[in-house]
């Protein structure tokens, strides 16, 4: 099996317009490395100068914000959805 990554609608044309793609299992470090490596520049738009994920973007592993959980560490397993949203501001 793969883990599904949910891409928004501002990075689509990064993944060729794709909604969702596939990738191996693995922390979710090793998922944005795939990632990147299917579709170039995707870890510029989610990571910082630090390696660390940017604050305007969040990530969710099925329905939990990694930032309560172990961050760029979560174990994301087969078969897993890994949502990437972009936060909303505004007034």
């Amino acid at each position: 099996m793969a883990v599904s990554v949910r891409i928004p609608t501002t990075l689509r044309p990064m993944a060729g317009g794709n909604k969702l793609v596939e990738v191996e299992p693995g922390t979710l470090s090793e998922v944005v490395a795939a990632l990147e490596a299917q579709h170039p520049g995707f870890a510029d738009r989610l990571l910082d100068e630090n390696g660390e994920l940017r604050k305007f973007v969040n990530v969710f592993v099925d329905d939990d914000d990694v930032r309560y959980l172990d961050g760029l560490g979560t174990d994301v397993k087969d078969g897993i959805t890994v949502s990437i949203i972009p936060a909303v501001a505004g007034g």
